[in-house]
C-alpha cells in the first residue's frame, strides 16, 4: 500500500496532467452518462422482438397461406 507521501506525489502529478489538458485515467460521471444509450436495454429488446416477430409472422403467412 502506498505511503501518504507517495499518494501526495501521485495526486500532484494527476492534478498537473489534468491542468495540462491530458485525459484523466478514469472518465468523469458526466462522460459516463453521456455515453449511455438513451433507451433501456429491455425496451430495446421489446422493440426488436416486435419487429423481428412481425417479419417472421409475415414470412410464415406468405409461405404457408
Amino acid at each position: 500500500m502506498p505511503t501518504e507521501f507517495e499518494m501526495r506525489q501521485r495526486n500532484a502529478k494527476f492534478a498537473k496532467d489534468a491542468r495540462a489538458g491530458k485525459k484523466p485515467t478514469h472518465p468523469s460521471r458526466q462522460e459516463q452518462l453521456a455515453k449511455r444509450s438513451p433507451i433501456n436495454l429491455w425496451a430495446l429488446g421489446v422493440i426488436v422482438f416486435v419487429i423481428v416477430g412481425g417479419v417472421l409472422f409475415e414470412l410464415v403467412r406468405i409461405v404457408f397461406l
